[in-house]
């Protein structure tokens, strides 16, 4: 059973935090909890998140400052971030969280169906990555293998279980899909359709090996 998907929440003000925790509370997620921009940066050194959900009006580091930091990281720059922040904040802070490389921009308060599924479809979109990799893994090996003729029987046995797989995989890339389109999450049409490519390209593989 693999590990469950971790969520980074970034907000200076507990109350904020707990709240978050309470509406993510039905996803099968793990949420981390970070009170500024530098506890975030140090959460981030050692562990592997799907999401950052983070606050931009913090003291000290901001959310954009914290964002420009996790961006110039090699290891966590492609993690998607959603920025949260209040209703009457400048106006120009939509397009300096998109410009900062968020994937989405929510504004308090927010209603918490949206937040739940929006985070449920990036969500979706870690773990497909993560299944996408062991599929990609085990195919590599057969590959490598070449299957000699000796091994018919486990030929027989190993590629319709790889092909059951891929096939799971694809029909949860296309509900993925349809989930991103309903819940309007523009910041997802780039990784879908870059998960869709590495799909279709060890979709390929396998048909060649069968």
């Amino acid at each position: 059973m693999p590990d469950r998907a971790k969520i980074l929440l970034v907000d200076d003000r507990e109350e904020n935090l707990i709240a978050l925790e309470a509406i993510l509370s039905s996803l099968d997620l793990i949420p981390v909890r970070a009170k500024s921009g530098e506890e975030a940066l140090k959460a981030l050194l050692g562990t592997e998140f799907a999401l950052i959900l983070l606050d931009v009006r913090m003291p000290g580091m901001d959310g954009f400052e914290t964002a420009a930091h996790i961006k110039r990281r090699e290891r966590t720059r492609n993690i998607p971030i959603i920025f949260l922040t209040v209703v009457d904040s400048a106006p120009d802070y939509a397009f300096r969280s998109y410009a900062a490389g968020a994937v989405d921009y929510l504004t308090k308060p927010f209603d918490p169906w949206v937040l739940r599924a929006k985070v449920a479809v990036f969500v979706e979109l870690y773990n497909m990555n993560r299944r996408m990799a062991e599929q990609a893994a085990m195919l590599r090996d057969r590959l490598s293998a070449e299957l000699p003729p000796g091994e018919a029987d486990e030929q027989a046995t190993v590629l319709p279980e790889l092909s059951k797989r891929l096939t799971a995989v694809e029909n949860e890339l296309a509900r993925v899909a349809e989930l991103a389109h309903k819940n309007g999450a523009p910041g997802l049409v780039g990784p879908i359709s870059d998960l869709t490519n590495r799909l279709n390209h060890l979709r390929a593989g396998f048909d060649a090996l069968t």
